[in-house]
């Protein structure tokens, strides 16, 4: 089964992706991980992205694209995919569709985080004020500024997606808001539903 989680930042995808990995043997695939593994990998594809990056330009849709189709092929036995943070735009959406369509698969469901963003806000400055309380630092971004910076970016770029995948019959929605378990109960109904 692959899946990708919708949401806007701090609507909890990696918690609860990573929940699906320890319950389900799902292979989660975070753009990020893959570019910073990819940079430092020695690989063509490798070079191409420390290059992009080095240079302090974006990574092409061809790109990821690439590295996603590189995962894709050397994964060995799980219980399917979890797109982290890919696709997050239209263009994104098709590639991907194709990629999977190529390989014999297909994306079986887009899951919506649906969450306030006020009390998104107040989540995120409470988690780096958890964070500092507990002798650690925060992330760079969890603060309100670049929160709102972010979450302008998502609706902008990602929130189409919604309507894509809506129209695809893919699209499910869960309240991000609740308890973890909750949220995790939620999700686990829409893929065993």
């Amino acid at each position: 089964m692959n899946i990708i989680l919708l949401g806007p930042p701090g609507a909890g995808k990696g918690t609860q992706a990573q929940k699906l990995v320890d319950s389900r043997n799902m292979v989660q695939l975070s753009t990020g991980d893959m570019l910073r593994a990819a940079r430092t990998s020695g690989t063509e594809m490798g070079k191409t992205v420390a290059a992009v990056m080095d240079a302090g330009e974006l990574v092409t849709d061809e790109i990821v694209i690439g590295l996603i189709r590189e995962q894709l092929e050397t994964a060995g036995d799980h219980g399917g995919y979890i797109f982290d943070g890919f696709p997050r735009t239209l263009p994104q959406a098709d590639a991907l569709g194709a990629l999977l369509a190529e390989m014999g698969q297909s994306l079986d469901h887009a899951i919506e985080l649906q969450v306030n963003d006020e009390i998104l806000v107040e989540r995120i400055v409470g988690r780096a004020a958890e964070a500092v309380a507990a002798g650690g630092t925060p992330r760079a971004d969890d603060n309100e500024e670049s929160l709102k910076t972010r979450l302008m970016a998502y609706y902008k770029q990602t929130s189409p997606l919604l309507g894509y995948y809506y129209a695809k019959g893919n699209l499910s929605c869960v309240d991000g808001l609740g308890t973890m378990d909750a949220v995790e109960r939620d999700i686990a109904a829409v893929l065993d539903a």
